[in-house]
């Protein structure tokens, strides 16, 4: 058990959900940078949001969720893209406050005007952003409530991360087709799976295994699981991508900041990938040479 996802449906029903466990691209992830505890749970629980988001959406493409706030806790994202690449950042100055907590609520108590976007970036198409009030206590408190008002999805979320590990489970009630329609339903179903949903620890998710979280919470049902699907670190870097960003930036400013840079150097706050264009090679992108 490390990094992976786990689908599963419960049987001739509309409910489906997804278990994620993130422990290896976790431990990269925090490791780049010399985060405080409270902010290391809180990156841990978006990514493990970001990754059972990223799989109710039936595009390639990627989906991230960004905190934006005044006061010592400025931003933080997470990202996971179809291929279940996950990565995440964030920024903030010292604060006693985050050196102890248990759940995301530690920093959420302390943002000042905060904002939670939800962004869908197909690889074709129009992008898509949501706005969450960060109103909850907590981090999955949010975002159902966002499904459940928005959406108007009936979906719950249990979020989990320590500094090694975290976890997530989402299980949504989906509307049903004409061919569901015709069928027996369980009323008692979605109450039943709410209740029973409710009961999982934060212990439970990050250590346990998928396939053990599911038999502990929905044994009495008929529950379905496909294959599972591996997660893994991953960053959109490139030397490509920063060469559009100069070009970008137009040949004026490449020339100046040459004067004082020389070679350009470029680094990727996720991954610290750094890159390097000689004042050639910079003013190559623009087809003008050294003068």
């Amino acid at each position: 058990m490390s990094d992976l996802r786990q689908r599963f449906f419960i049987e001739d029903s509309p409910v489906r959900g997804e278990v994620v466990h993130l422990e290896e691209a976790l431990q990269t992830i925090l490791a780049q940078r010399d985060y405080m505890p409270a902010v290391k749970i809180l990156l841990g629980e978006m990514l493990s949001a970001t990754a059972l988001l990223a799989s109710t959406l039936k595009i390639k493409g990627r989906i991230s969720l960004q905190i934006q706030a005044s006061g010592s806790f400025k931003w933080a994202m997470a990202e996971c893209n179809h291929l279940g690449e996950v990565r995440a950042l964030a920024d903030y100055e010292f604060d006693s406050r985050f050196t102890q907590a248990d759940d995301s609520s530690t920093v959420l108590s302390s943002l000042i005007s905060p904002v939670l976007f939800i962004n869908i970036e197909p690889e074709f198409g129009e992008r898509y952003q949501g706005i969450v009030p960060l109103d909850q206590p907590t981090l999955a408190g949010c975002l159902m409530q966002y499904y459940d008002l928005s959406a108007q999805i009936p979906t719950r979320i249990v979020l989990a991360s320590n500094e090694q590990t975290s976890g997530g489970l989402l299980i949504q009630l989906l509307p049903r087709n004409n061919e569901e329609e015709q069928k027996r339903v369980d009323e008692d179903l979605w109450p039943r799976l709410t209740m029973l949903t409710e009961t999982l620890k934060a212990d439970e998710l990050t250590q346990l295994e998928a396939n053990e979280i599911l038999y502990r919470l929905y044994n009495e049902e008929e529950v379905r699981l496909p294959e599972v699907e591996t997660l893994k670190f991953g960053c959109t870097c490139s030397k490509e991508r920063c060469e559009t960003a100069l070009q970008q930036i137009g040949v004026s400013a490449v020339r100046e900041t040459l004067e004082h840079q020389n070679p350009i150097s470029m680094d990727c706050q996720f991954c610290n990938a750094k890159y390097t264009f000689t004042a050639e090679q910079a003013l190559g992108l623009f087809g003008e040479h050294l003068s």
